[in-house]
């Protein structure tokens, strides 16, 4: 088993009897999904563009939002804005995430994203061998928040949000839904996460050209290989990032 404590992560409960109707009415993805393990999901703004992406766990005293630890407080705050009158309270907690590969430990979930991501444990440390998630992420494709995942700037169809299980398209109305539907069902995405082979000296935040023109950003970068956030119509050669040749793959 490999296993680590997510130092970055911080764990909110939401409780009262209106939780699951609250959340259902503002995320991107079914929360009647916690009656199998964690759902995936992520708020949105009214114009569709990405504020957090978060895991919920069910709880036997309620549900639990682990998120990063950075946008903790403003995701509270953000959930606040819309509680109205609805009977909910969002409490910081002290519970720890810890994650892993491997033969998971009695009561953890499955990463609902990919099965390359493992287990998810709430309520103990991790121990073992720390896994090398960066290589993990790029060979799968998975955005971390923060970095391919930028509050206010990011689509999530265009960071793959899909494929990773983070929306639900069966649902019923959500903060930013129309944007994201119409996104899905009325055109093609022109822009969004790629993996490129990368040869030579390049980092994140370095950008992409392609015949001179903007291409995109490279981010995340695991040896040989990086996720790239790309212009497809300017993707499908030879493209150059730093001191580096990239290609799509």
């Amino acid at each position: 088993m490999t296993g680590e404590t997510a130092r970055d992560r911080k764990v909110i409960r939401v409780t009262g009897a209106d939780r699951e109707e609250f959340l259902q009415n503002l995320v991107t993805s079914d929360v009647a999904g916690l009656a199998s393990g964690l759902v995936y999901t992520a708020l949105l703004t009214p114009q569709g563009k990405y504020l957090a992406d978060f895991f919920l766990a069910p709880d036997r005293d309620g549900i639990l939002i682990d998120v990063k630890a950075s946008i903790a407080g403003d995701l509270i705050r953000r959930l606040s804005m819309y509680k109205l009158r609805a009977k909910v309270s969002l409490d910081p907690t002290d519970i720890t995430v810890s994650r892993g590969l491997g033969a998971p430990p009695h009561g953890a979930f499955a990463d609902p994203r990919h099965p390359a991501l493992g287990w998810r444990f709430y309520g103990a440390p991790g121990s073992g061998e720390i896994a090398d998630w960066d290589s993990i992420r790029v060979a799968h494709l998975i955005p971390e928040t923060g970095i391919e995942l930028i509050p206010g700037d990011t689509y999530i169809l265009e960071a793959g949000f899909e494929r990773l299980a983070g929306v639900d398209f069966r649902k019923g109305c959500y903060v930013g839904q129309e944007v994201t539907a119409r996104m899905k069902h009325k055109t093609e995405l022109k822009k969004g996460l790629a993996r490129v082979a990368v040869s030579g000296k390049a980092g994140a935040g370095d950008e992409i050209t392609a015949d001179g023109k903007a291409a995109g950003v490279l981010h995340t970068r695991a040896g040989d290989e990086a996720i790239a956030y790309l212009r497809f119509d300017r993707a499908g050669g030879e493209m150059a990032a730093g001191e580096a040749k990239l290609r799509r793959i």
